[in-house]
């Protein structure tokens, strides 16, 4: 008999898009045990919405928005299972996802959390699993380098259609089954983090106490992706957890590095959006305001 798995799922404004992810938690297994929704104070009608679809979920309510990391904790806590199935509100799992998952982490007992191979709305991949971040790594992103070497794809970070499960730095938090125990050994997430990075984080510490991390390619979950976030404070919330990250793990003139990388080229993007596009005044009060939104995110870090 496998284990129960309780699954925790944080949701800020996502109320269709928790439905779908909620009905999905029945495709093609048996195995969930308890379901926990964390909700951050959602003014989309999600609360109602969770209370007269899902009756057997339970919901909690926090006062405010508190942020990924800590609705994440917050819904572990609450969990009793030796698994705990962590899952994007705008996540739906395919038929046997979560059979594949479990199967995966009962293959070895240091292996503290299994992600899935993430696809969009459409079947394409999305990036489900990557190596810890590096400052050459993080310039070559910026500075549209990397896509010009590689294309869509690095090769570390390319999506794998073997069906195998092979140990990697870090998944993607849209989908990550949790060893109950090896959380609780590392401290959960660090709240500090409000919106990403914060399972880079996790995974970081995780392979630092010598857990390890793992990505089975034949666990599929359908991702849509920013749902909680968008177009200037979603481009902010990336950098500056990305920022954190290298503060707390890469140092200080890294993260110094990162910082006016970040600021130079966001500057540069703006103006040759505005340059080749000839925005209207609209337009541009738009770009104006995605460049100081991540300003102000990066900030006193």
């Amino acid at each position: 008999m496998k284990n129960t798995v309780d699954v925790v799922i944080p949701s800020w404004n996502t109320r269709e898009l928790l439905r779908q992810c909620l009905e999905s938690l029945g495709a093609g297994t048996a195995l969930p045990g308890r379901v926990v929704v964390v909700d951050n104070a959602s003014r989309d009608g999600t609360q109602e919405m969770v209370t007269e679809r899902f009756p057997d979920a339970e919901l909690l309510r926090n006062q405010e928005n508190l942020g990924f990391a800590a609705a994440a904790n917050r819904g572990v806590r609450h969990c009793e299972a030796p698994y705990v199935l962590l899952l994007n509100s705008d996540a739906q799992l395919e038929p046997g996802t979560l059979d594949e998952l479990v199967d995966a982490i009962d293959q070895r007992s240091d292996r503290a959390i299994v992600g899935a191979q993430i696809l969009a709305q459409d079947g394409s991949f999305q990036a489900s699993h990557a190596p810890f971040p590096t400052l050459g790594g993080e310039l070559l992103i910026l500075s549209g380098v990397g896509r010009l070497l590689y294309g869509s794809w690095y090769p570390s970070r390319a999506p794998r259609t073997d069906g195998a499960t092979l140990s990697v730095d870090y998944v993607s938090g849209a989908c990550m089954l949790i060893r109950r125990s090896a959380f609780d050994a590392v401290g959960g997430f660090d709240e500090s983090y409000f919106l990403y990075a914060e399972e880079v984080d996790l995974c970081r510490r995780l392979d630092r106490a010598g857990w390890e991390v793992a990505h089975a390619a034949a666990a599929r979950v359908r991702h849509v992706g920013g749902a909680s976030s968008g177009g200037a404070q979603r481009e902010a919330a990336l950098y500056r957890g990305r920022v954190m990250y290298f503060r707390k793990h890469r140092g200080p003139l890294s993260t110094a590095t990162l910082k006016v990388t970040i600021l130079a080229s966001t500057a540069i993007k703006r103006t040759l959006h505005g340059a080749l596009r000839l925005l209207s005044a609209g337009k541009r009060g738009r770009e104006v305001a995605e460049l100081s939104a991540v300003r102000a995110a990066l900030r006193g870090i």
